[in-house]
């Protein structure tokens, strides 16, 4: 890794400039750097990974992921996959239990790998659980494709009039169950507390009311996920990942300059690409004036979503929950039944704190013992607030942990809150707290950032030619961009796939680039 480049008097010419070395920036240089081309990384931060980094938060030893921990669609992605993580030592660690939902009866919603397991300790509901989400599960390659794609791929057209068949067939499965989950129908499945308090809790990650069409959406891939392919944690950390990342693109040859928070797209050397894994609030920032009225309008325009208050904590030891099964879960929702769920993010999503605000919590501790020394353990959470609040919810989040862990108190030895506001201030591809850089709704996913065929691309009012220091265009390809939020690599994917073809005139799957440099490095080594 590399000192800040010199500036404006000092350019140097390279094929390709990426600003922001989030996991997307990393995925999208690995990648046309695979394709033989010189690529600089430019990061504000001193140390790489932007969410994906692993600190000592609240005390010597105890190790907490910055911001993303657990990581469904990571496991699946198309790009990690490419890459192959375990040539670089990044090992996924599966959680027995990927995700679970304690109530307030001291029962539990558990959701196991295994469907069959889960809908046996569903009782009444199991049937209906594995009815809306077995057939997801069975097709969790198509799943992932479709969710984890551009957006602008269209599935295939049904090859019969009996019916649809392949990808196609599973949009319509995901769509339908969606529709019922995303709307009043909700209610008509299931008879029980603890399965609709599960699937509620997985669709709630969206930072929105979990009854419409994107937060069903959400919760159904999430769920069937646990099923599929786990809800995994990096050993020793999400640092791990974003290291492997970073030395990739340096074995490449390519640089990854630290300490250089870019505030005009003239600072940057002259290149024949540039990327930007920022926010729209970014590229409003970097490009300024450059930007044609009618873009700069519609990024204006763009509307960001809840936040979250991360609370860390360094624990004497293992959370003593009640409902037996949750110390054994890697994830765990707390915020009660359905009801009580949504009425806690209808809060949130009218600008409101919920006295009772929904926590996601994670103990990596359960698979992971080089998180804390000796017993001790880390428990890493955060819970739902307005977007840009400066409210530390470290009394709140503590006591909905001891709701459903009584004691929980006498273990902690230590906390650390970063509130929404200050998650924007450290991040900026992340205003005021929204870890997903807008919100996700279906025109959001679809046409984020801007209602665009190729919503990344951003060409640029230049004066006086190259003089001006400008790029004729830039290409976004951060959580902004499709295929949404989530640690995948493939929004630098998709951003690296266009660069190819509109600037250097290829059409080689960015994908088989990858695996074609890996291979490379397996042979020296």
């Amino acid at each position: 890794m590399s000192t800040p480049a010199t500036g404006p008097g000092g350019r140097t010419e390279v094929d390709v400039v990426v600003v922001g070395s989030g996991p997307n920036g990393l995925s999208a240089a690995v990648c046309l750097a695979s394709a033989g081309l010189s690529v600089e990384v430019h990061e504000a931060a001193e140390g790489p990974g932007g969410g994906a980094r692993t600190l000592e938060m609240t005390l010597p030893g105890f190790r907490h992921d910055h911001c993303s921990i657990a990581h469904p669609a990571g496991a699946a992605s198309a790009f990690f996959r490419a890459f192959d993580l375990g040539a670089s030592g990044v090992e996924w660690l599966q959680p027995e239990i990927p995700f679970a939902h304690p109530l307030d009866s001291g029962r539990a919603g558990l959701a196991h790998r295994d469907l069959a397991t889960t809908a046996e300790g569903l009782g009444a509901d199991g049937r209906a659980w594995r009815s809306l989400l077995g057939p997801l599960v069975e097709r969790i390659e198509e799943v992932v494709s479709l969710t984890q794609s551009d957006l602008r791929t269209f599935p295939a057209v049904p090859r019969t009039p009996a019916g649809l068949t392949g990808t196609a067939a599973t949009a319509v499965r995901l769509g339908l169950r969606a529709l019922e989950q995303g709307s009043p129908l909700w209610d008509a499945r299931f008879r029980d507390d603890a399965a609709p308090a599960l699937l509620t809790g997985a669709s709630a990650h969206n930072i929105a009311d979990p009854r419409t069409l994107a937060s069903a959406g959400a919760g159904l891939y999430l769920a069937a996920m646990a099923h599929a392919g786990g809800w995994p944690v990096v050993r020793g950390g999400t640092q791990a990942l974003t290291d492997a990342l970073v030395a990739e693109v340096e074995r490449l040859g390519g640089r990854v300059v630290l300490g250089h928070r870019v505030r005009d797209l003239r600072e940057l050397p002259r290149a024949r690409a540039v990327l930007l894994d920022v926010a729209p609030s970014g590229l409003l920032e970097l490009a300024g004036d450059a930007l044609p009225a009618p873009v700069a309008a519609a990024l204006r325009r763009y509307r960001y979503g809840g936040a979250v208050c991360k609370v860390d904590f360094a624990l004497s030891g293992p959370v003593p929950w009640t409902a037996p099964g949750l110390e054994r879960a890697g994830t765990l929702h707390l915020g009660g039944t359905r009801a009580q769920v949504l009425a806690s993010e209808r809060e949130v999503a009218a600008g409101r704190h919920s006295p009772n605000p929904f926590t996601i919590v994670v103990q990596p501790g359960v698979v992971d013992p080089t998180r804390a020394p000796g017993g001790a353990q880390t428990l890493w959470t955060y819970a739902h607030v307005p977007h840009g609040s400066r409210r530390d919810l470290a009394e709140e989040v503590t006591a909905q942990v001891e709701r459903f862990a009584p004691g929980f108190r006498d273990l902690v030895l230590h906390t650390t809150t970063t509130t929404a506001s200050m998650i924007g201030q450290q991040n900026a591809s992340m205003p005021g707290g929204d870890i997903a850089a807008g919100a996700v709704t279906p025109w959001q996913l679809a046409m984020r950032p801007l209602p665009a065929w190729d919503p990344g691309r951003v060409r640029l009012r230049r004066s006086g030619g190259d003089a001006s220091g400008l790029p004729e265009e830039v290409h976004l390809c951060g959580a902004a961009t499709p295929p949404g939020p989530a640690v995948t690599g493939m929004n630098g994917v998709h951003a690296a796939r266009r660069v190819l073809r509109q600037r250097f005139g290829t059409t080689a799957d960015p994908l088989d680039l990858v695996r074609a440099a890996r291979a490379t490095a397996g042979s020296a080594a």
